[in-house]
């Protein structure tokens, strides 16, 4: 399967930070340990108490898009057969407060709305043998939704 950024694209380097989110095959959240709050992306400390204790919370891996950018001309060469592409901001259902960036996949990007549902389907790639397997989140458009 043909990568959706193309197979030269800069891969992002895993750490226990975001392990979770780019291994797992499910959108997950950082939850403080100490207070319950949620964050993402994941950070040392908690943005609610300061806290440095962690879990994961694992969500629908659905979400509403809040904002689109579609780019038009290519920010490097190795994407210059891509464009335009959409770049999306999703907020997380279950993770009040929590959103995610990423592509969306399944739609010409004229038609990519705020207010749309989408849910999460990954990507899989295989970095070689220097890495581990990585199942890289991508936003597919499910619904119309409604704006507000």
């Amino acid at each position: 399967m043909e990568r959706h950024l193309g197979e030269h694209w800069v891969l992002p380097a895993i750490d226990d930070l975001n392990r979770p989110w780019f291994t797992s095959g499910v959108i997950q959240v950082q939850e403080c340990s100490d207070c319950g709050a949620l964050q993402h992306p994941p950070d040392e400390i908690c943005c609610g108490c300061q806290g440095a204790h962690f879990g994961w919370r694992e969500c629908s891996g659905e979400g509403r898009i809040e904002s689109v950018a579609v780019v038009q001309q290519a920010v490097h060469p190795v994407l210059k057969e891509r464009i335009p592409y959409a770049i999306v901001i999703v907020s997380l259902d279950g993770a009040p407060g929590c959103n995610a960036i990423g592509n969306v996949v399944n739609r010409d990007p004229s038609q990519i709305e705020i207010g749309q549902r989408v849910r999460a389907v990954f990507e899989e790639v295989d970095p070689g043998d220097d890495g581990e397997r990585l199942l890289v989140p991508q936003w597919e458009v499910v619904s119309a939704g409604e704006d507000g």
